[in-house]
């Protein structure tokens, strides 16, 4: 008993001073938020949460981190209705509460260093979430449609799980900026990335040797500053790499790389980027999937194709112009006569059938 009394008067002492210390610093704040409360019970080594006498719903930040805490109230957080920041990390926590989908408001979430195997299907509801952290646990998944529903998020850190993949939805993270996904076991990588037009920083490296492959649409995340795939199984770069106009750090050591050679990848990004775009530009044979991606780069502004030689030209144009001009290629004079009348019901195509 006397345990919980001291923690409840640490619990109204920290949520004061939280409030002293904004005040303190001036925070600018509207009329209607200057209720709002900081609650600081971090590093208390509780294993349960005391009873709160204050409104929860007053409540905008809530550091609960660096406890034994095993679980959370599902009826206590269904209650932080103007929660901003919920920071639960350096716990015990092997699932969080389905009430989570109820912080309309919430922006950040830190549940890293923790024991989760799985989120929550209704985080997706948290539509107002900017930043994820969820580092050093041991997820096998992420919910499928979470890239459906999050929009807002802008930094996403799940380093240090057990993720063979990412969900196909994480390709519709619009306002992505940081993706670290390092230290898991990814074998691969959504395709179409070409939507994550935000994204700077994206860390793939130490995947235990699972990853073996980058999808060719790397090449059209035009914002991308960062490129970290080290310490996986990569034998050659998609050459869309080379179309990376805003790339000023590229980690690759780790890997046995063929394409680049490594006499390329030692003289630096610069040499790599000139590699792989001259590559490209010869127009080599490639598989059917490469080819289409040739179109959106020259549509997105990443490759204009102007040195491809002329002796591939003929076997390239009809995936570096547009859509609609692939089609009208069989209206050619050199494709008109296979459709001709006199050839589809000559004698000899009759025989033969």
């Amino acid at each position: 008993m006397l345990y919980e009394q001291q923690q409840q008067v640490r619990f109204d002492l920290r949520r004061k001073k939280g409030k002293a210390d904004q005040r303190k610093r001036g925070t600018a704040v509207v009329e209607e938020d200057e209720k709002l409360e900081v609650v600081d019970l971090s590093g208390l080594s509780m294993e349960s949460l005391p009873n709160p006498t204050p409104n929860l719903a007053l409540i905008c930040k809530l550091d609960i981190s660096n406890n034994n805490l095993q679980t959370i109230p599902e009826s206590m957080v269904a209650r932080l209705l103007n929660v901003v920041v919920l920071d639960v990390h350096s716990n015990q926590l092997k699932v969080l509460p389905n009430s989570i989908g109820c912080l309309v408001k919430l922006k950040v979430l830190n549940v890293a260093g923790n024991y989760l195997r799985f989120l929550p299907r209704t985080i997706e509801n948290c539509r107002s979430l900017e930043e994820l952290n969820a580092n050093f646990n041991q997820l096998v998944r992420l919910p499928d449609t979470i890239g459906f529903e999050l929009l807002n998020l802008k930094k996403l850190s799940v380093s240090s799980n057990k993720l063979v993949l990412l969900p196909h939805s994480t390709s519709h993270l619009t306002s992505l900026r940081i993706l670290d996904a390092r230290l898991n076991c990814l074998r691969s990588l959504p395709e179409d990335m070409e939507n994550l037009i935000k994204l700077e920083v994206l860390n793939v490296s130490q995947n235990f040797q699972c990853l073996e492959t980058l999808p060719y649409s790397i090449g059209l995340l035009l914002s991308l500053v960062e490129l970290d795939v080290s310490y996986n199984k990569i034998m050659a770069l998609p050459d869309s790499l080379g179309c990376l106009q805003k790339l000023q750090k590229l980690c690759v050591e780790g890997n046995p790389l063929t394409s680049p050679p490594v006499e390329i990848v030692e003289q630096g990004l610069h040499a790599v980027k000139q590699y792989l775009s001259e590559k490209m530009n010869a127009g080599h044979r490639s598989p059917a999937k490469k080819k289409s991606w040739i179109s959106k780069l020259v549509r997105y502004g990443t490759f204009n194709g102007s040195r491809v030689s002329r002796m591939n030209q003929e076997e390239s144009e009809g995936f570096m112009a547009p859509d609609h001009q692939r089609i009208s290629g069989f209206a050619s004079p050199r494709y008109m006569g296979r459709f001709s009348p006199r050839r589809l019901f000559s004698p000899r195509r009759s025989n033969a059938s």
